[in-house]
């Protein structure tokens, strides 16, 4: 069993920054890419960034240039640094794990943008 331990959501003003985490816990291993989503109220969830093991990464359209995806694979945890938020990037953020066996989900960080 594994699980997902996610951090760094918060309410921050539109033109600020927030870094959210993804760590991958217990027996998650040969992680092939970790992503992390999105979904506001009333909205399906929608990928957002993504990184695999080899280094390479993949944005949403809407946050290319405002967001960066990293990972740090010696402790299986991700990054997603925010910056330049806006009001539509408000959303419950999700990250997703995808290994050689499994796809795991944690429960997700509430990101707020508001004056």
């Amino acid at each position: 069993q594994g699980w997902l331990v996610e951090s760094g959501g918060g309410l921050v003003q539109p033109g600020g920054s927030l870094r959210l985490s993804c760590t991958a816990s217990g027996r998650i291993s040969s992680i092939y890419y970790m992503r992390w989503y999105r979904q506001a109220p009333g909205n399906e969830r929608a990928f957002v960034a993504g990184i695999s093991m080899a280094g390479f990464t993949d944005y949403l359209d809407l946050v290319k240039g405002r967001f960066t995806i990293s990972m740090d694979s010696a402790n299986d945890t991700a990054y997603l640094q925010m910056n330049s938020l806006k009001s539509e990037d408000t959303a419950k953020y999700y990250c997703n794990v995808i290994t050689a066996s499994d796809n795991y989900w944690g429960q997700g960080t509430q990101v707020t943008v508001s004056p």
